[in-house]
């Protein structure tokens, strides 16, 4: 049997992990950060990266004797080396190696979004590749094309904010709290969708990418006007994301012909409007849907440990000297799309 301790550190949540190759997860310690990022309604660089540097080693040490082993007994240690901010993935890279090279044990650099991508393989024994993925989360809107541990085609991504940007600025604006996400979908279930005239970018468009500036742009005037409550407000603005990812996957689908099932990853694939809505379009492609349980969808150490189980179980070991990157694409090759920000 194969060990792998994950770390994550890419935001703001702590964490460290332990996952075996029979696809247990033997422990889990999270350490979230919303109390200390709250006064300023959102996450605050620093906050994290100080954060980080002080609870990483203590949430180890608590996932260790959770899983009642030691360091000695790990096979690897699988830590984020990016994309994310880069402060934090410092922090949890540098631990990784820390540990790796006082326990002399290898070392795999994880690219977060590969956490999320492979993170329903996890959860689902039975997913195998090629699967098209929508991976939508505060950073990142993409649809990939997952073949293998490492292969990966782009089909479209964001040219300007990603759909979970979209949902926190909009629980900023409506001073909901943190985190944005679930305080948006629980006050849109009090809400009528229609109540609000709302755009969806891009809708109906050949162009295969994402955009959420102008539908979050278009929230702020609608609050403004002072002419809608914020149920509404949520419910209509809820409603144009979810419109937006199910075009924009259907277009992905006909694009993807090989791909065995539709999965969801990353944040925003918590949503249960989202998820649902993604359900319907797979069944009406006669292709299975999947979604990670919710708290794998989050940012977590299980989906590391997991893909750097996939990656060892393949013999893909880094150096010490793997760097830390604040900005990492799943598929190096793809065009860039139109527009500058763009989330690779």
């Amino acid at each position: 049997m194969t060990l792998i301790l994950g770390l994550e550190s890419s935001c703001d949540e702590t964490a460290a992990a332990l996952v075996d190759d029979l696809r247990v997860i033997r422990a889990h310690r999270l350490a979230g950060q919303e109390a200390a990022h709250a006064p300023y309604g959102g996450v605050v660089p620093e906050i994290a990266a100080r954060a980080h540097a002080e609870m990483m080693m203590p949430l180890v040490e608590a996932a260790l004797k959770d899983a009642g082993v030691t360091l000695n007994d790990v096979d690897a240690i699988a830590a984020t080396a990016g994309p994310g901010l880069i402060g934090g993935v410092m922090v949890g890279l540098v631990t990784g190696k820390a540990l790796a090279m006082a326990a002399n044990k290898p070392l795999i650099a994880v690219n977060h979004l590969e956490g999320h991508a492979l993170s329903p393989r996890l959860d689902n024994p039975d997913l195998q590749f090629p699967y098209l993925l929508l991976l939508a989360s505060g950073g990142h809107c993409q649809l990939l094309l997952v073949s293998g541990v490492g292969q990966y085609r782009r089909l479209a991504t964001t040219i300007d904010d990603a759909a979970g940007e979209a949902f926190d600025k909009t629980a900023k604006l409506l001073r909901l709290g943190m985190p944005g996400g679930p305080k948006v979908e629980a006050l849109a279930r009090e809400g009528n969708p229609k109540a609000v005239k709302l755009p969806r970018p891009l809708l109906n468009t050949d162009e295969p990418h994402f955009s959420f500036a102008g539908l979050k742009s278009a929230v702020l005037r609608a609050h403004q006007s002072g002419l809608y409550q914020p149920a509404d407000l949520c419910a209509s603005f809820q409603q144009a994301v979810v419109d937006c990812l199910v075009d924009r996957t259907r277009r992905a689908l006909a694009v993807a012909v090989e791909a065995t099932a539709l999965v969801v990853a990353g944040g925003v694939a918590a949503n249960q409007s989202i998820r649902a809505a993604l359900m319907t379009l797979a069944a009406d492609h006669g292709l299975p849907f999947h979604a990670p349980p919710l708290w794998l969808c989050t940012d977590n150490a299980a989906m590391i440990a997991w893909a750097g189980q996939e990656r060892f179980a393949l013999g893909m070991t880094d150096g010490l000297d793997v760097p830390a990157r604040p900005r990492w694409p799943l598929d190096a090759q793809a065009e860039k799309a139109r527009g500058a920000g763009v989330k690779a």
